[in-house]
C-alpha cells in the first residue's frame, strides 16, 4: 500500500521545532497586547466572492493561487489566501466599526504557489488591522510596533524598512495613465509577464524581477510625483513621525504590493538573509475596502507576518534563546513498585511548583534505561523514587548538567531545593 504523505507545500510541524513556533507566537501576542489590541479569530473557510471583491479579480492571488471548490450544496468557498478581507467582513457583520478598532489575529492562510524555502502552499500568518482611525499616527505606530518587535527578536540589524505611498484612488489612475503610456511604447521589450499585466494590472509591473524590465523601469514615471495633496501630507507626517521615532527607512517608489486594496501608505520590512524570499512583514492603508465591502466609509491600515519565514530568519541567523532546546526540567525515574508513590509525588510538585516541567517516566524498565531517557529529555534533575525512597517519603535528587552531588531528602523538602 502506497504510504500516505502530506500534501506538497503543506508541511508537519514536528515536536522538536513547536517551541520555536510557541516563542514567536508568544513574543508576537504579548506585544499586540501591550499596544491595545485585541485578537479576532475568523474562519479559515470563506465564500469565493468574498476574496474576488476584496483582493482583486487581476491579482495573482485570484487568478492563480487560491484554493478554490464547490462546497456539498454548489457554492464556490475559498480557503482564506490572506487575513484582511475576512477580517473586515467580520468587523461588518459584528458591527464593531461604530468606534475604532485594533485587532490582531494568527492562522493557516493558502496560496497555491511553487513550494520554496521560506514559501508554503499552506503557511501561517500574524496580522494586524486597525479600523477608524486615517491619521499618519497609526500607521507610524504599527512601524514602531514592528521595530519594537525586531528588538526584541534581535533581528534589528537584519531588517529595513522600505516605504511608499500609493496617493489616493485619482492619483493612482493617473499614475497608472502615465505609466501604461510609457510601457506600451516599450511593449516589446517587457518580459511575458509584464506584457499581461500592462493590460490588468500595470502597476504590479513595477515588482518585476526581470533584469531587462527593471532596467526599463528606470526611467519611468515616478508614482511619488503623482500624489495627490492629501496623500503626499500623510506620508510626509508619516516620515516625520518615523524620523522622530529613530526607525529608519528607506523610500521606494516601486513598492506597490500585490493587492488591489491599498492607498496611501504601503511599507514592507525586507531582509537579505533569507535569499530570494526577503519581505519579512508588510502591508498597508486600505481606506476604500470597508465601503467596497459593504460598510459605512471606515479608514483602516494593517499588515502582514508570515511565520514560517520569521522562523527561518531566527534560526537562520542564530538568535534563538538556548533555552528553547530544553523541554523539561526534571524527568521522574520510578524503579520498582512505587508506581503510586511516583505519581502522587509528581502531582505534589507540580502543585507546589507550577513553572516546573516534570516529565515523569511512564511505561516501566531499568533503572539504566530509565536514567538514558532523563539524560535524553534535556533535564537538569533526574528525581528518583525507588522502593527504599517511597518507602520512607523521600526522593533522591542527581544533576544531569554539573559535578554536583546527588543527595536523597525527604519528599516535602524537593519543592524547597528546586525553588533554590
Amino acid at each position: 500500500m502506497k504510504q500516505l504523505r502530506a500534501i506538497r507545500g503543506m508541511n508537519d510541524l514536528m515536536p522538536e521545532q513547536s517551541p520555536v513556533w510557541q516563542y514567536v507566537e508568544a513574543t508576537l501576542s504579548e506585544l499586540f497586547g501591550r499596544y491595545g489590541y485585541s485578537e479576532i479569530r475568523t474562519p479559515t473557510l470563506e465564500a469565493t466572492q468574498l476574496f474576488s471583491r476584496a483582493v482583486g479579480e487581476a491579482t495573482d492571488i485570484v487568478e492563480k493561487e487560491m484554493y478554490t471548490f464547490e462546497d456539498k450544496s454548489g457554492d464556490s468557498v475559498t480557503l482564506r489566501p490572506e487575513g484582511t478581507a475576512g477580517t473586515v467582513r467580520a468587523a461588518i457583520q459584528s458591527n464593531l466599526l461604530i468606534q475604532p478598532q485594533r485587532l490582531w489575529y494568527f492562522g493557516p492562510m493558502f496560496r497555491y504557489e511553487r513550494p520554496q524555502k521560506g514559501r508554503l502552499r499552506q503557511f501561517h500568518q500574524f496580522g494586524v488591522e486597525v479600523f477608524g482611525i486615517d491619521g499618519p499616527d497609526i500607521d507610524a505606530e504599527m512601524l514602531v510596533m514592528t521595530a519594537r518587535l525586531w528588538r526584541q527578536l534581535g533581528i534589528s540589524e537584519h531588517v529595513t524598512l522600505q516605504l511608499n505611498s500609493l496617493g489616493n484612488s485619482d492619483s493612482r489612475a493617473a499614475y497608472r495613465d502615465a505609466l501604461v503610456a510609457y510601457l506600451n511604447e516599450r511593449r516589446e521589450q517587457l518580459d511575458e509577464d509584464s506584457q499581461r499585466r500592462l493590460e490588468r494590472n500595470p502597476l504590479r509591473i513595477l515588482d518585476s524581477k526581470n533584469t531587462q524590465t527593471q532596467e526599463l523601469l528606470v526611467n519611468a514615471p515616478c508614482l511619488l510625483d503623482f500624489l495627490d495633496e492629501e496623500s503626499a501630507a500623510h506620508f510626509t507626517q508619516l516620515r516625520e513621525l518615523l524620523d522622530a521615532s529613530g526607525v529608519k527607512y528607506e523610500i521606494n517608489p516601486k513598492l506597490v504590493r500585490g493587492l488591489d486594496y491599498y492607498g496611501k501608505t504601503v511599507f514592507e520590512w525586507v531582509t537579505d538573509s533569507l535569499g530570494a524570499q526577503g519581505t519579512v512583514c508588510a502591508g498597508g492603508r486600505y481606506d476604500g475596502l470597508v465601503e467596497q465591502m459593504g460598510g459605512k466609509p471606515t479608514p483602516a491600515v494593517g499588515f502582514g507576518l508570515g511565520v514560517e519565514r520569521l522562523v527561518l530568519m531566527l534560526e537562520t541567523l542564530e538568535v534563538l534563546p538556548e533555552s528553547l532546546t530544553q523541554q523539561v526540567d526534571a524527568y521522574l525515574v520510578a524503579v520498582g513498585d512505587v508506581q503510586s508513590a511516583a505519581l502522587a509525588a509528581a502531582e505534589q510538585l507540580r502543585d507546589e511548583l507550577p513553572w516546573l516541567r516534570l516529565q515523569a517516566h511512564c511505561g516501566g524498565g531499568s533503572f539504566k534505561s530509565q536514567m538514558k531517557k532523563a539524560d535524553k529529555s534535556g533535564a537538569d534533575y533526574a528525581l528518583i523514587i525507588g522502593e527504599d525512597e517511597a518507602a520512607h517519603g523521600q526522593i533522591t535528587v542527581k544533576y544531569l548538567r554539573s559535578d554536583q552531588q546527588q543527595q536523597t531528602l525527604p519528599l516535602k523538602e524537593l519543592a524547597a531545593l528546586l525553588q533554590g
